[in-house]
């Protein structure tokens, strides 16, 4: 969260929505270890990672779907997920994101 709190704090006076991904459990081998993070607002923009660039096209999508509707959710990305190996994830592993949108 750390590498990611001068992107939240600017967004933050800029007014922005923003929603938080961050890593709660990795099974088998994955890029990045539990508590890594990645913010995305509302246009779009990303700070910090979840997976080192694997998945974080479809964490966009699931974010800014969070900041729409307001909602938190558990998403799943795995070497065997057709979603994950077409975006990339091929280390073996599957990895679990809990998102929700952030509330100042």
């Amino acid at each position: 969260m750390r590498e990611i709190m001068g992107d939240l704090q600017r967004w933050r006076r800029q007014g922005k929505k923003i929603a938080v991904a961050r890593v709660v459990d990795v099974e088998g081998s994955g890029p990045r270890l539990p508590g890594a993070a990645m913010a995305v607002n509302e246009d779009g923009d990303v700070a910090g990672s979840v997976s080192g660039g694997c998945v974080e096209g479809a964490v966009v999508v699931e974010a800014l779907q969070c900041i729409d509707d307001h909602s938190r959710k558990m998403v799943t990305f795995g070497y065997s997920d057709d979603e994950a190996f077409a975006v990339g994830l091929t280390c073996g592993g599957t990895i679990h994101l809990f998102l929700e949108p952030l509330d100042w």
